[in-house]
């Protein structure tokens, strides 16, 4: 498998989880604490991280068809994207994993 397989789906699964994370702090400004502004925001962050949640979708499925993982695996990593900080732990685990396969795939420098 090639490194930047790998490389674009954490990168992505960071960005998404990033933006989860203050999609759910615009929403406890916006009806918990009535922040002004907060409605804005969480606007703008909703829609960044519902299309870049698509985004993060095609890649980690790239990497589960390289990875030739079954389904139930496949969905897991494709929710992680979903739950607040998930997305981090899910990547982590994930990284972990395939590290001897992209390792496997890597030219050895001279």
């Amino acid at each position: 498998m090639k490194k930047s397989v790998l490389t674009r789906y954490r990168t992505m699964a960071y960005v998404t989880g990033v933006l989860l994370i203050l999609l759910c702090l615009g929403m406890v400004g916006k009806y918990l604490l009535d922040l002004s502004g907060a409605g804005d925001f969480t606007k703008i962050v909703g829609i960044a991280h519902g299309w870049l949640y698509i985004v993060y979708l095609i890649f980690a499925f790239d990497l589960g068809a390289k990875a030739k993982w079954p389904v139930g695996k496949q969905i897991w990593v494709l929710l992680a994207g979903t739950i607040p900080t998930a997305a981090f732990f899910v990547e982590r685990k994930v990284s972990a994993e395939l590290a001897p396969l992209v390792a496997r795939d890597e030219p050895v420098a001279a």
